[in-house]
């Protein structure tokens, strides 16, 4: 059977009609469901809650627009799963004296290290907090920077 290049030609053409519509179509579709960029009341609130308890902790909280942005209404990636042992091993992995290798070593991290995290935990996902708590209740924190 020998296909002649004009019925090769009709083949290749319905072909990529098919995969232009489709391309199209599933374009349309995720600009319709795209949300992130969207902010609510409700993330507006707790973004302002959270730098009015990072100003009241003492530190310079960032721009309400920059929370709820990473934030948004739920806490984000910092209350996906922050019990988890993949997070709490990276917390434990930034502990750390800052060498690789062998001369990796733990050291006594200031009390405020975790501070911050507790915070956005309160507001965004107060659920998590009891457990998380018990974890840096467990860790060896001390006031090492003065100021």
């Amino acid at each position: 059977m020998n296909i002649t290049e004009n019925e090769t030609y009709q083949r290749n053409r319905t072909t990529y009609i098919v995969a232009g519509i489709a391309v199209v179509a599933l374009t349309v579709i995720a600009l319709l469901t795209f949300h992130s960029g969207k902010t609510s009341q409700q993330a507006e609130q707790k973004a302002t809650a959270l730098i009015a308890a990072v100003t009241a902790a003492g530190a310079r909280a960032p721009s309400k627009e920059q929370v709820v942005q990473l934030l948004g209404d739920d806490g984000g990636a910092v209350c996906d799963d922050p019990n988890g042992s993949l997070r709490k091993g990276i917390l434990l992995g930034q502990l750390m004296n800052g060498a690789a290798g062998p001369g990796m070593r733990p050291v006594i991290a200031d009390n405020r290290v975790v501070k911050g995290q507790l915070l956005v935990l309160k507001i965004y996902c107060p659920d998590e907090v009891p457990t998380f708590q018990e974890f840096v209740d467990d860790l060896d924190l001390s006031d090492t920077v003065k100021g």
